[in-house]
């Protein structure tokens, strides 16, 4: 008996029948061997649950079709397994079948190279509201740098009510059916940016391998980057690290666009103080992360309050003492967990005075205090030198906030490497 059919005739039995095979949110981490490295990650928000969503807000239909994610590790190893979450669910997770498998580009995989991924033996899986599950060990060689076909078969009652929405990829859906084990493409007619279940890919690796969490707001989600191109800042210095040599080291992003450090969004996702534990300190094998994180948290006070879905509520104004202090829950956080901590200064976004102020304020602050273990100087780097509260022209994206491609590398390039490589070999 499949597990759609048995759920359709037991309802909430199912739980009772994949007991052994969830795992709550708060067990995130537990009993995770220390060689097991983060390659690949994402960080969910909720979908606000309105009958009058504007489009961006949509998410495609998926019941009893087979989705189909891309992914890229940044760092190889023989053996992966596959992080499912439901958080923020209301209703069980259910997958009947799930596969990895090289991409052939687009929506293809590669013939022939796929493997099924099975939870405490199990090919279908139910994940309860708010749980969280790593999948089996999956014998595959996983390639830094190339593309993974990551494809769920879902049960006939799924929905999606979180998703990591500014993706940069391109994820496809397809026809009813499952089609997880297809390697062409012709299935698969739907397509979104978003990212929806799977929140990470891990590899065991041997023991000096670790990864480093990049987390913050757009900028770090890599907002206006080129689509499908891996232009983001992470993305950019996983590529200098390869080239370096320093190969033993992961870069995982765990950004979310429109998110603040200290106030929830109904769009944007959880405050970054409430989600770093879960979307960093949790993640196997991550020794250090890199915080950009405030501009949001400065500028949404000024945003109007509007009719329907207003994604900048609670409109909350904050001082430079409001950030810093934020910012050393961070750090007490990390401290606690073994993880080092790198802050990462706000970059220019033509502020009005008074809101520069603070950008400036919370910026000679993390320059000065040594209250993080190292600095990423992202302002000093993206800053036109005549007009310092401006972005480059060159590494504008145009408009104002968001770095263009050669912005984005421009970042990877102000990150100490040798500094990052130290600390989380330590």
């Amino acid at each position: 008996m499949t597990i759609r059919t048995w759920f359709a005739a037991c309802g909430a039995a199912l739980l009772a029948q994949f007991l052994p095979l969830v795992v709550s949110s708060s067990a995130f981490a537990a009993g995770t061997p220390e060689h097991w490295v983060a390659v690949w990650t994402t960080a969910l928000q909720p979908i606000p649950q309105r009958t009058d969503l504007p489009p961006l807000y949509r998410a495609p239909e998926v019941a009893g079709r087979t989705v189909r994610q891309i992914v890229y590790p940044t760092l190889s190893g023989k053996t992966a397994r596959l992080h499912l979450s439901n958080a923020y669910g209301k209703a069980p997770l259910v997958i009947d079948e799930l596969r990895i498998a090289r991409s052939a580009g687009g929506a293809a995989a590669v013939e022939g190279a796929g493997n099924r991924v099975t939870f405490g033996g199990r090919d279908a899986v139910a994940v309860p509201p708010g749980g969280e599950l790593d999948s089996d060990p999956i014998v595959i060689d996983i390639v830094e740098g190339l593309p993974y076909a990551l494809s769920a078969f879902v049960g006939p009652e799924q929905r999606i009510v979180a998703w990591h929405r500014v993706s940069n990829q391109v994820n496809y859906v397809s026809g009813p059916g499952n089609h997880t084990a297809d390697s062409s493409a012709a299935a698969f007619h739907g397509r979104f940016t978003q990212y929806v279940w799977i929140t990470g890919l891990s590899v065991e690796a041997a023991a000096p391998s670790a990864a480093v969490g990049a987390i913050g707001d757009s900028i770090t989600d890599g907002m206006r980057s080129s689509l499908n191109q891996n232009r983001r800042w992470p993305d950019a210095l996983a590529r200098r690290l390869a080239v370096s040599g320093a190969q033993s080291t992961a870069i995982v992003n765990l950004g979310i666009s429109g998110n603040r450090l200290l106030s929830d969004s109904p769009c944007y996702g959880d405050a970054l103080a409430s989600r770093f534990d879960r979307d960093v300190l949790r993640r196997p094998g991550v020794k250090a992360a890199i915080v950009l994180i405030g501009i949001n948290d400065i500028n949404f006070a000024a945003m109007p309050p509007h009719g329907g879905l207003d994604c900048d509520f609670p409109h909350t104004s904050v001082t430079a003492a409001d950030l810093i202090a934020g910012y050393q829950r961070l750090i007490a956080a990390a401290r606690r967990n073994g993880v080092k901590v790198f802050g990462a200064t706000l970059t220019p976004a033509s502020l009005p005075a008074e809101r520069e102020n603070v950008r400036l304020a919370v910026n000679h602050w993390i320059r000065t205090s040594h209250a993080f273990d190292g600095v990423v100087d992202f302002d000093a780097a993206l800053r036109d030198r005549t007009q310092p509260d401006r972005l480059q022209r060159a590494f504008d994206s145009g408009d104002h906030i968001h770095p263009s491609d050669a912005g984005y590398a421009a970042m990877a390039d102000a990150v100490p490497m040798d500094a990052v490589v130290n600390a989380v070999g330590k």
